[in-house]
Formats: C-alpha cells, sequence, structure tokens
C-alpha cells in the first residue's frame, strides 16, 4: 500500500527541515492518478505530464538524501541487499514495469512497527520493519512490494501533476498534516479538516482508490510471472485492513476506510479465482532477514530481552529455517549485549544447521561482523575472502572485506581494492567512507579529504563536500596533481550547489 494519509512514514523527531521534507514525500506519495479508468493495465501518457521522468527521479534522489539521514533509515547492509536482491527478481519478472523510464529501482527500509510499505517518485520503495516482520512468507512480502512497483510503473505521482494545478495540493496538504496530527490529538486533526475542503478530499481518496486498484492489477500480474502465491496478497491485505481497523479508533472517518476497502480485497479475489496454486519455497535469507529486522527495530536492552523471549521459544519454530533464524538471532542479541565469544558458539550453531541449505550471505555476514568485532583482523581477511568468492555479486560482503583490511593494518591493500570498488559503484558513499579511512592510514591527508568530500556529496551534501575539498587544497602533501583534481571538483561541486539554490528559492512559498 502507498503511503498515504492513513498510513505513516514515521517522521524524524523533531528538527524542521527534515519535518519539511518529509512532508514533501508524504504528499507526493500520498497523491494518485486523476480520473484512472479501472480496465486498462497502464493508463496515462507522460507526454502531458508536467513531471519528465528525469525530474521524478531528481525529486525521489532528494526526498532520499533526507530520509538517510533519518535515525530511522536503517542503514544495515545485509537487510538492504536482501530487500534490493528480492525486489530485483520481482522486477525482473516482469521488466515491462520499468515502463518508457526505465527506472531503477532501489529499496530500502525505515525502523517503524506500522504494517506499511511506500513508493517516492523515481522508483525509491520503502518497507516498514513492522511489514517485514508480519510478513508470513515470501509471497507475502511480494505482493505488497509488487504493489508498490506498481504504483512506480503506472507514475501515479506525475500524471496526477499532469492534471492537476497547484492549487489542488492545498487541500491534501491539509489532509496530511491532519493525518500526523491523528496520531497524538484526533480532535486537533478533526479541526483542521474543517474550512469546506471536505468535498476535495474525498474526490482525492477516490481517486486513490481507482490507483490502489490499478496497482493491484499490476503487483498480482509480478507475482504470477514470479512464481509466488498470489494469494499472498489476500492474506497479508487482509491483516493490514483488519490493523488499519484497529487505528482508525483514532482517526476521522473518511480515513479510517482508506485505503484497505472490502471492495479492493473482493477485487482481488476475483482476479486469483481459478489460478493455479503455487507454493513459492521460501528462502533461508527470509528467514534470517526477520530476525535480523526483529533486532534493528528496537535494540534497547528491553527490546533485546523480548527479541531473546521470542527466539527461545520453540513454538515459534515451525520449521529448520525459522530454528537457524531462531538462532542467527540469538546470536545477534549475544553480539549486542557484548558477548562475543557466545555469539560465535550460537552463529556456529545456526551454521552447521544450514549446511545442506543454499549458502547465505547473512550467516557469512554476521561472521565477518563478529571477528572485527572480537579485533581479530587476520581472521576476519581470511573469513571475508572465503565469502567474496562465494559472493562476489555481494556489495556487504565487498565492503566488509575492505573493513578487514582495514582492521587487519593492510592499508595499501585496501586502498587498491577500494579504489577498484570505486570505479565500479561510482555512487555508494560508503566505498569513499573506507577509502578516506585508509589514506588516513597511510598518512596521505589530501587524498583522505578528497576521499570525504566524494562521500560527502554523493550523500547530497554539497556544503560539507565543498569544506572538505578546502581541507584538501591546504594539505601539506596535495601534489599538483592533487590540486588539479581538487580545482576541478571544486568548479563542478560549486555549479551543483548553485543550481540546488536557485531550485530552492524557486519553489513556491
Amino acid at each position: 500500500m502507498p503511503l498515504t494519509t492513513s498510513t505513516f512514514f514515521k517522521i524524524p523527531r523533531p528538527h524542521a527541515a527534515t519535518l519539511a521534507s518529509a512532508m514533501v514525500a508524504l504528499l507526493l506519495a500520498a497523491v494518485p492518478a486523476i480520473g484512472v479508468p479501472q480496465n486498462l493495465p497502464n493508463l496515462g501518457s507522460t507526454e502531458r505530464s508536467d513531471l519528465s521522468p528525469v525530474m521524478e527521479r531528481k525529486l525521489g534522489e532528494q526526498i532520499m538524501h533526507d530520509i538517510r539521514r533519518d535515525r530511522d533509515y536503517l542503514d544495515d547492509a545485509p537487510l538492504l541487499e536482501y530487500l534490493n536482491n528480492f525486489g530485483g527478481s520481482l522486477v525482473a519478472a516482469r521488466p515491462e514495469v520499468r515502463g518508457e523510464s526505465g527506472f531503477d529501482f532501489f529499496f530500502f527500509a525505515v525502523r517503524d512497527p506500522a504494517l506499511n510499505a511506500f513508493a517516492l517518485p523515481g522508483g525509491f520503495i520503502a518497507v516498514h520493519s513492522g511489514l517485514l516482520l508480519a510478513a508470513q512468507n515470501e509471497s507475502e512480502l511480494a505482493s505488497v512490494m509488487a504493489h508498490e512497483i506498481g504504483h512506480v510503473s503506472q507514475r501515479h505521482i506525475a500524471r496526477m501533476i499532469g492534471s492537476q494545478k497547484q492549487d489542488a495540493l492545498i487541500p491534501l496538504a491539509t489532509m496530511v498534516l491532519a493525518a500526523l496530527t491523528a496520531r497524538s490529538s484526533p480532535d486537533l486533526a478533526s479541526a483542521s479538516m474543517m474550512g469546506g475542503q471536505g468535498l476535495a478530499i474525498q474526490r482525492q481518496l477516490n481517486f486513490s482508490r481507482d490507483a490502489e486498484r490499478e496497482a493491484d492489477r499490476v503487483g498480482l500480474e509480478i507475482l504470477k510471472d514470479g512464481s509466488f502465491d498470489t494469494s499472498g496478497m489476500i492474506a497479508l491485505f487482509g491483516r493490514l485492513q483488519s490493523a488499519t481497523r484497529v487505528y482508525g479508533e483514532g482517526a476521522p472517518p473518511y480515513l479510517r476506510s482508506h485505503p484497505m476497502t472490502t471492495e479492493r480485497i473482493a477485487d482481488i479475489e476475483s482476479r486469483i479465482r481459478g489460478q493455479r496454486y503455487r507454493q513459492h519455497a521460501d528462502s533461508l535469507d527470509f528467514q534470517l532477514i526477520r530476525a535480523r529486522t526483529r533486532i534493528l527495530q528496537d535494540d534497547t536492552a528491553q527490546g533485546l530481552r523480548d527479541a531473546s523471549v521470542i527466539f527461545s521459544d520453540p513454538a515459534l519454530h515451525k520449521n529448520a529455517a525459522q530454528t537457524i533464524a531462531a538462532k542467527y538471532g540469538l546470536a545477534l542479541v549475544a553480539q549486542k549485549q557484548g558477548n562475543t565469544a557466545l555469539a560465535e558458539n550460537l552463529l556456529a550453531e545456526a551454521q552447521s544447521a544450514a549446511r545442506n541449505m543454499p549458502p547465505s550471505s547473512t550467516l557469512a555476514s554476521l561472521g565477518i561482523e563478529l571477528r572485527l568485532a572480537a579485533n581479530q583482523g587476520a581472521e576476519a581477511v581470511r573469513e571475508a575472502s572465503r565469502a567474496r568468492s562465494q559472493f562476489p555479486l555481494s556489495r556487504g560482503i565487498a565492503l566488509q572485506y575492505a573493513d578487514a583490511l582495514l582492521a587487519s593494518r593492510q592499508a595499501d591493500e585496501a586502498v587498491r581494492y577500494l579504489r577498484d570498488q570505486a570505479q565500479l559503484y561510482r555512487a555508494d558513499p560508503r566505498v569513499q567512507d573506507r577509502l578516506a579511512k585508509a589514506y588516513s592510514a597511510q598518512g596521505k591527508q589530501a587524498l583522505q579529504h578528497m576521499a570525504l568530500a566524494e562521500s560527502y556529496a554523493l550523500a547530497g551534501s554539497l556544503p560539507s563536500a565543498l569544506d572538505q575539498l578546502q581541507i584538501a587544497r591546504r594539505a601539506p602533501d596535495a601534489s599538483f596533481y592533487d590540486q588539479s583534481m581538487i580545482d576541478a571538483r571544486e568548479r563542478e561541486f560549486q555549479a551543483r550547489r548553485r543550481e540546488e539554490m536557485k531550485e530552492e528559492k524557486d519553489k513556491p512559498r
């Protein structure tokens, strides 16, 4: 389900600038297509859209820059890798969902117990930690992610902007604010909806239902082509509807009925009726990532105790994968509590139980984590090297190998390796961060700050990037070649900064 007025992206505490950016994300993700017919799989022409595919992607990237800085953005390598591999498989099952825009999808998670997921402009799709824990199998998770892919592929946001005037966003903004306020003050939320805007709001909700049904249909096609159990959409959406009812006691009536409706679920049921049942075999990583997400959602002392109780309950271990995931979860708890030896023993038990299953990069990654935590640099290098051979496409393992080289004081090898990685993954600030550490270990100050400048620029912080270039320029070891590179990058960053400032100035107030 998309991020709408009845489901929320958790607003950061309590910075006004970040709040404003999150509100932009809320506003845009809440607005579906206008006047969408219900009998076609792909509706609306981008020729009449005021938001081009390039601008849509740029807008999504700007929103992501703010989301990545929020502490509830789960910047966890194994989790991100699983979501993007899984989401990528859904896109690959039906490549036409990339559409004429050819979006590169990016899937991520946010820390929030609500059962929710949402799409942002340009192919960025978020899953709440609560939804990952609520999904009982990969078909259920796929049903929500495929639905969000449907929203992106149909370009609901761009089509709305192409068919509405800007002043039509005002009542929608009020509705979003009311929905946010409803969490703490239902009376205030109801008051903010006064003023004769009810008709416009109801119109938006009706359009949203059309968009929901359209995304459902695209999602079902993805599930079918990806050999998932399409009934998983019914099962999970039914639980989402129940969750909406529970929350709805504190929200206005027009929010309680949206977006999960009986009619919408009935429409899905009618579409899958008569289809042959397909049983999808869940991967071991699905259960491992759910265990990891439970820790990431709440790693306080009480949260770890609660997770330990769940992982220790044999009644919840219905198959081998869940039993292995429980051991893995207990290992994570022990790691968080500082008991590395116990964590290593529990991980060894999980790995032994999984020896007849396909290899898991999630298990391998924790093994490297534990070696690094125990300051066993040489052992971490050996383990990471084995994992790289086993999982050559794993970005997380690749970064851990760099961490292991740095931990074992192999700075020269780390620089050589990371410079190659920087060429392969030019848009990954994590590579530049580690490259800066490697240069620092070599005592190369200019190159260290140049790498930090690249990292800040990739993360969307151009002022900080320019500051780092100035520090690099003043470094005593800055060569003539380094100064030339600094000049070139400074000109580029300043031009981009001027463009950003112009866009900020031109934004309607």
